[in-house]
């Protein structure tokens, strides 16, 4: 229902914008850039549909040996105590964790491309769980929560796109991003579990917490010790190898249980074929929508109200013009992509708000696209407080992004 009203929201704002500056400034080439608009990205959401069919094919059949080889089960045994306080909804040693333990690892390391189909492979299973097939179910909410988070370690298409617009260092948004989205995730979490009433203060959680710290601050020291060509060159090679790693394992965990390989891939690719053609239909209601708010100059008058605010009660408002990349993060993925180049062209991908811009856009994901993508390839039409809860995180994320753009650039 939330999504329906938001949905509905973006036509209806970018219908009263596009009147207003037909009335106004006589721009009478507004609805047709609107049209267009609506044109270009149902083309653009069947491509990335498109897109994800190999890659969906591919992650859910190396996912199927590693569920009928049993090494899912295992590693949802190993994660049990940490997800059980997270999911307790979930039955203990459910294959799920599994997946999401996968989905999770992918994401912290950048690796989109093979976070998204083990991210539906989770929520195919924890849908089966689900009583009400038409309603976010508590785990489900987290899981999405901490996806639209965007809990990332290696920010390495952001470094990619400094260094192709001329930054002298394009690795230097790497500690602010890292400790941004670390803000994000926990704010994330934190929330959910007020809403469900989970209880995280307990010995799995504070280990779990005192670890990722410690990870955290090794990462920081290494990309103090290690050079900035370096660091962007083993980051690539060790998210590869690791990826690569995977792949490996659960084929030879595959033939050490002497099942057959090959059918079982087969198997799981199917799914991922039938899962791919499920979610057309959400992503085009979804970048239409965005399309055409963007379009229309909706995004550009929040933006410009927000500036407005900061500037009367006396604040600086250098960080304003990298906002649209920020509020576009939690709509579209490539628009905030798009938005975070311009800016980067615009004023320098050296230059304050082109760092706050790249910090920004890697402090958290996109919300509507992974709740549409997401909750569209089960079929839920009820998300709860799923929507509420990623924005409050996407929102805590922004805000961090923009602090920790002051604190090491300004």
């Amino acid at each position: 229902m939330v999504l329906n009203y938001i949905w509905i929201g973006f036509f209806v704002v970018a219908l009263i914008v596009a009147l207003g500056k037909l009335l106004i400034s006589g721009n009478t080439q507004i609805f047709t850039e609107i049209i267009q608009s609506t044109f270009d990205s149902s083309k653009t959401a069947f491509e990335i549909s498109l897109g994800l069919t190999g890659v969906l094919s591919l992650w859910l059949g190396i996912m199927k040996i590693g569920e009928k080889s049993g090494l899912i089960n295992t590693l949802a045994h190993w994660l049990s105590p940490v997800f059980c306080k997270l999911f307790p909804d979930i039955p203990k040693g459910h294959p799920v964790m599994g997946s999401i333990f996968m989905n999770m690892s992918a994401n912290m390391l950048g690796l989109d491309n093979a976070a998204t189909p083990m991210g539906l492979k989770a929520m195919q299973e924890l849908q089966a769980l689900n009583p009400k097939k038409d309603t976010a179910s508590n785990p489900m909410i987290m899981f999405l929560v901490i996806n639209t988070s965007g809990l990332i370690l290696i920010p390495i298409s952001i470094m990619v796109y400094r260094s192709q617009l001329g930054a002298t260092n394009p690795t230097d948004i790497f500690i602010p991003i890292l400790l941004s989205t670390f803000i994000s995730t926990m704010v994330g979490v934190v929330t959910v579990s007020l809403s469900q009433r989970i209880n995280l203060i307990n010995r799995p959680i504070l280990i779990l917490v005192a670890i990722l710290s410690l990870f955290f601050g090794g990462l920081i020291y290494l990309f103090n010790v290690v050079s900035r060509e370096e660091m962007g060159i083993y980051s690539t090679l060790i998210a590869n190898m690791i990826l690569f790693g995977v792949i490996v394992m659960f084929i030879l965990s595959g033939v050490r249980k002497k099942i057959n390989v090959y059918d079982a891939f087969v198997e799981g690719a199917k799914e991922g074929f039938t899962t791919a053609v499920r979610i057309i239909p959400y992503l085009v209601a979804f970048l239409v929508a965005i399309a055409v708010f963007r379009t229309s100059g909706g995004m550009n008058i929040i933006t410009d109200g927000i500036g407005y605010l900061v500037g009367a009660a006396g604040l600086d408002t250098s960080f304003v013009e990298a906002l649209p990349t920020g509020i576009m993060k939690s709509l579209s993925g490539s628009g905030a992509n798009g938005l975070m180049i311009d800016t980067m062209q615009q004023h320098g991908a050296d230059s304050f708000v082109g760092r706050v811009s790249c910090v920004v856009r890697g402090a958290s994901d996109t919300t509507f696209y992974i709740l549409a993508v997401y909750f569209g390839s089960v079929g839920i039409s009820k998300t709860r407080n799923a929507v509420t809860c990623g924005l409050i995180a996407d929102f805590s994320g922004i805000i961090a992004a923009i602090f920790m753009s002051y604190l090491f650039f300004y």
